[in-house]
């Protein structure tokens, strides 16, 4: 992948976030700017989502822990553990909301 490629596939799944919080239905504020996409929960916790460009990786910061997640196979994968960040997200929002969410692309 180069630098072009990484740039439209970063951009897409932050954006791609973006309207699954929407769509969720949830209370949970966004905001994104530049590359970095904060999600803010009611009981004031946050996930920070951004674009890491010179390593062509997406990385998630909770508050319980950091990810880093490269692109292969077409999907965007946990370099530590495999996960696939879609599950990831999901696991990580519903912790963090204290409710069951499922975020996925549209």
């Amino acid at each position: 992948m180069n630098d072009s490629q990484y740039n439209l596939a970063a951009d897409d799944i932050l954006l791609a976030v973006e309207e699954a919080i929407e769509d969720c239905g949830c209370d949970i504020d966004y905001e994104g700017v530049g590359g970095l996409l904060t999600l803010t929960f009611k009981n004031a916790t946050k996930i920070i989502i951004n674009k890491q460009a010179p390593l062509h990786e997406i990385w998630v910061a909770t508050k319980f822990n950091g990810h880093h997640f490269h692109f292969e196979n077409d999907q965007w994968l946990d370099k530590r553990g495999g996960d696939e960040l879609w599950q990831f997200l999901s696991d990580a929002v519903s912790k963090q909301a204290e409710e069951t969410i499922v975020l996925s692309a549209q």
